[in-house]
């Protein structure tokens, strides 16, 4: 079938490189002009751009797929399927008309959980086990048209959203390319998503980075895998930002008459670990920073940020 792919983002590319070896024929890629990044701002293509290039395929870098040249592109290119893969842009009914079979989008989690922009961030930060990947047929609405195929996928207990997502994103690959083949075949059974089941995985907000330190210890260290490698959830340390990448939950005994604020960051040790910096969260369990980034510092490990940083008596967080 002939495929017109719209995607941005890293975790597009493995669908992308999955139709470029598959008997379909990708006749266009459209994707987000590049736009300013890094420390020069300079103008930076999308992953997508850069995998279309590699990969020899035909590529448009447009503003948006809803008018103008990106619709022309779109329209031209005759689609029998719009493949999208975190493209980022709601698409109206004209440009879901377009293609003559279907438009098909890879949503990272089982539908109609964590319908929206988030889901790989959201599945992390709720503590959840198991999430997936799943296609539907797009309608008007986010995320609610009916599934065509799922695959889930276990959340392991060392996974952030860099690893998660890579994975779930491998998988979406392979998912595209059979739903597809059974496509063409006319052997796929739709259906319809149960509005009743459905969550929601909002798009991350500066809120959310921000660590509180009175939450439930395991409920911030999810907020930390799920913000790692990037943006990182982030505290003040000395009046700066600090952010974590990586954090753990221990038990660590404290005196029945200590006490301290929520917050407060000390050196601790346990059998067989530490020193290591400790942050006290109102129980018998700390949170571990293992890995951290003070403000325009690189990343280091908790007991680098140790030597560098030793806290000082009643010093806190946040």
């Amino acid at each position: 079938m002939r495929v017109v792919f719209l995607g941005n983002a890293a975790w597009s590319v493995p669908s992308l490189e999955a139709l470029a070896t598959s008997s379909h024929a990708v006749e266009r890629v459209l994707t987000r002009v590049p736009r300013p990044a890094g420390r020069g701002s300079r103008l930076k293509p999308t992953d997508v751009a850069e995998a279309a290039r590699r990969l020899s395929l035909p590529l448009n870098e447009i503003e948006t797929v809803r008018s103008g040249p990106g619709l022309d592109a779109l329209a031209q290119a005759e689609p029998d399927v719009l493949a999208v893969v975190a493209y980022g842009e709601i698409l109206p009914v004209r440009v879901l008309d377009l293609p003559k079979v279907a438009p098909v989008n890879v949503h990272f989690s089982l539908l109609p959980e964590l319908r929206g922009a988030a889901p790989v961030q959201r599945a992390l930060m709720e503590g959840m086990a198991v999430t997936g990947v799943t296609t539907i047929r797009m309608d008007a609405s986010m995320d609610t048209g009916p599934i065509l195929l799922q695959a889930d996928e276990a959340i392991l207990p060392e996974d952030d959203a860099g690893s998660l997502g890579a994975r779930l994103a491998a998988i979406g690959g392979r998912l595209l390319v059979d739903t597809l083949d059974r496509l063409e075949a006319g052997t796929l059974q739709e259906r319809p998503q149960d509005d009743a089941l459905a969550t929601y995985a909002p798009k991350l907000t500066a809120d959310d980075r921000v660590i509180r330190w009175d939450r439930e210890p395991h409920a911030i260290v999810n907020q930390v895998r799920a913000l790692a490698p990037e943006p990182g959830a982030v505290t003040t340390f000395r009046g700066k930002n600090l952010k974590v990448f990586r954090a753990s939950v221990r038990n660590l005994y404290l005196p029945p008459m200590w006490k301290a604020p929520v917050g407060t960051i000390f050196s601790a040790r346990g059998d067989g670990w530490g020193p290591v910096p400790v942050v006290f969260t109102g129980g018998t369990s700390v949170v571990v920073l293992e890995e951290v980034a003070p403000e325009g510092r690189r990343r280091m490990s908790g007991a680098e940020f140790l030597r560098g940083f030793p806290p000082r008596d009643g010093e806190v967080l946040g």
